[in-house]
């Protein structure tokens, strides 16, 4: 049973009534905040949740139906900030699918209407579903004459001279059959690149950063000044039309998006026809796999009726067409109480706040921890214990609180304070003149052992499986290890004695530690923490000098001279070597066996030598992570973008823009089968690439 539907259960038909007279009143302030004022306050996730319940107690309840309810009508307010443009065809919200079931319930009330079995085969269209801000733009005789906002559906704002700054929409169609008058519909919407610019330009200004792009989006849109909408870069897509005087005869949704494209308009790439609902489930979890491999930010994925006659046949409610629908996808955002502000120290001493959550489901997982990144960054949130807080987890993405909810703040809330001591070993944080980070500056703190010791046997490190954070806390509590070198000294009775671990789990762990003792080089080098050393800078350092010998032996000019090593990893690296306790760790290292040379060319080839690859979708069986090693084992670089002077893409299933600028630019691709058989013989791909 949801909440919604508990509380609906507890409630008697007075209270009901009462509930959803409240409801109502919350959904039409968030509605303002929303599209009015371009704050919303809650999370669009939280706001479905309003709009659920209150159509959940309204078709329980039919008798508390008003005609002016939210559900009842389009999304949406016209404000009086900019001109009134009433909209010759009314621009109506969707109805919202929330998972593969609530897709199919659409497929069977299109049954009931059409009949039978119909939906099994009928010809769809599938798009992504843009989180921007809606707009409607006029053509008259090819020439943009009025852009609008959505407003409440009938009404909207004209925003002309704001979006005629936006590169993407024409000021002019070309082409044939350009219609007389055409309202085209679209969504505007900020690029994540846009975004992250702008808001680096905010922080370099010392300004407050914007909390999403949609948002930002929106309020950019709406400047009283041109010169301010065209400083944030939108962009946009187009994906139906309203009113059409003269012009071609349409008959099918794909059709309509063809000609709109071949006049000069926006459509996204990602637009795919699609036959019955079975691959419109497909197309829905196809966008959410590409959800992050995109330039801008979708949330959900929207699924049309092809045929626009039979549209005419299946008609509209009173607030959307019954021939489309929008597929949700787990929200990214949602808002629940902070309970505590705690610091934790890493494996470099960084001295890093994080939240203490009530536990809420987000972006596929529930959370109760949430990144708050450092002491500037909490005073600029003004995050507090006891507040609630806007959660937002995208994907694989560490969770973060964006910011409080000001209206639920507790009248005796106050700041928070950044500790002035470790509150592992108590000595005193350390903060240096012109860095955002804190450090604690004690170099036998044991969480930052812990921490050390834990990212040695990571995956991307040394691989050692079941040296994870719990063992690793184990070891240093029970004073086995003061530094990773000591891993190589364990006996098997030191590990039995460790809480939890058995026959099984001892020899598991210690077979572990022997076998990365071959690791190569540039692994050994990712695993040691050296700052500013990440795994990129580590292979191409592993690539130029063949041992550690010789690294440490090299002069900041040799260093300098690998691409991509610039003076702030050659610091990184003198400031590691030089630390008469760095070199004593390595020494033992290289006492216990561990391999200190990179792989040699004779074992592995060099038929791929100079050739550049970017790995991208998912591979049958192995990780992008094993892919990429396999390349630069063969001599390849690997790179993390798509260019003119990429020679191969290796794409896998759920490829998303990455594969889509290959095949623009004409680099030639390798599905999974064909680089599979390249790894076979490398020599197959040498001379190939375009």
């Amino acid at each position: 049973m949801t909440d919604s539907a508990d509380r609906e259960a507890q409630l008697s038909g007075g209270d009901l009534a009462l509930r959803a007279q409240l409801l109502r009143s919350q959904i039409r302030q968030h509605e303002y905040q929303y599209f009015v004022q371009d704050a919303p306050q809650i999370p669009d996730g939280d706001f479905d949740a309003l709009v659920g319940e209150l159509r959940s107690i309204e078709a329980a309840h039919p008798e508390l139906l008003t005609e002016d309810s939210p559900t009842q009508r389009p999304g949406g307010w016209a404000s009086n900030t900019f001109q009134n443009v009433t909209h010759r065809v009314p621009m109506l919200s969707l109805d919202n699918a929330f998972d593969d079931e609530e897709l199919r319930s659409w497929g069977g009330r299109i049954d009931r209407i059409i009949g039978e079995g119909y939906a099994a085969t009928m010809a769809l269209v599938g798009e992504p579903k843009i989180d921007g801000l809606a707009i409607s733009l006029t053509y008259e005789r090819g020439v943009l004459a009025r852009a609008a906002t959505r407003g409440d559906g009938q009404v909207g704002e004209d925003v002309t001279a704001n979006v005629l700054t936006i590169d993407a929409i024409p000021h002019r169609l070309d082409g044939d059959d350009i219609p007389e008058l055409i309202e085209v519909r679209g969504e505007i919407f900020m690029p994540t690149a846009a975004f992250v610019d702008l808001n680096e330009r905010q922080a370099a200004a010392g300004m407050p950063l914007y909390v999403n792009p949609r948002n930002t989006a929106a309020g950019s849109l709406r400047q009283l000044d041109p010169a301010v909408t065209a400083s944030r870069h939108l962009s946009a897509f187009c994906y139906h039309t309203g009113a059409i005087v003269g012009g071609p005869v349409l008959t099918g949704h794909a059709q309509m998006l063809d000609y709109l494209q071949s006049w000069g308009l926006p459509v996204s790439p990602e637009v795919r026809t699609l036959t019955g609902l079975e691959e419109a489930v497909g197309f829905a979890h196809h966008m959410l796999e590409l959800r992050h491999d995109l330039s801008y930010e979708i949330d959900g994925a929207v699924i049309k009726v092809d045929n626009l006659a039979l549209r005419e046949d299946l008609g509209f409610t009173s607030r959307a067409p019954r021939w489309a629908i929008a597929y949700k996808f787990p929200p990214e955002e949602k808002s629940t109480r902070l309970d505590d502000i705690m610091v934790s120290i890493g494996r470099t001493g960084r001295a890093t706040p994080f939240a203490v959550l009530e536990p809420v489901f987000v972006g596929g997982s529930t959370v109760s921890m949430a990144t708050l990144h450092n002491e500037d960054e909490v005073a600029r949130r003004d995050v507090r214990p006891g507040d609630t807080v806007i959660v937002r987890k995208a994907g694989d993405v560490i969770p973060e609180v964006l910011g409080p909810v000001l209206s639920d703040r507790p009248d005796d809330s106050v700041p928070w304070q950044f500790p002035r001591h470790c509150p592992t070993c108590g000595e005193p944080l350390s903060r240096l003149d012109g860095e955002a980070n804190t450090y604690c500056t004690n170099a036998t703190c044991p969480a930052q052992r812990v921490q050390r010791i834990a990212y040695f046997g990571s995956r991307k490190a040394m691989d050692i499986e079941g040296l994870g954070e719990q063992t690793a806390h184990l070891m240093v509590s029970a004073n086995l290890v003061t530094d990773v070198a000591d891993l190589y000294y364990l006996t098997r009775d030191d590990v039995l004695g460790l809480a939890g671990f058995g026959d099984l789990s001892t020899d598991h762990l210690l077979a572990g530690i022997e076998a990365s003792k071959s690791q190569p080089l540039d692994r050994v080098l990712v695993s040691l923490g050296i700052r500013n050393v990440g795994p990129t800078a580590a292979r191409d350092l592993a690539a130029r000098f063949s041992s550690m010998d010789a690294l440490r032996r090299a002069s900041d000019d040799e260093l300098s001279s690998v691409d991509g090593v610039g003076p702030t990893i050659v610091a990184s690296l003198r400031t590691f070597f030089d630390g008469t306790e760095n070199a004593a760790m390595l020494q033992r290292m290289i006492d216990a066996g561990v391999n200190m040379a990179a792989v040699a060319v004779d074992q592995v080839g060099d038929e791929w030598a100079g050739l550049s690859f970017v790995v991208t979708g998912t591979l049958s069986d192995m990780s992008r992570d094993i892919a990429q090693e396999r390349i630069a084992a063969l001599g390849g670089l690997v790179k993390s973008s798509v260019s003119r002077k990429t020679d191969f893409v290796v794409a896998g299933d759920n490829a998303g823009s990455k594969l889509t600028k290959a095949q623009e630019l004409g680099v030639t691709v390798l599905d999974d089968a064909r680089f599979h058989a390249a790894l076979a013989d490398p020599s197959v791909l040498v001379g190939e690439s375009d």
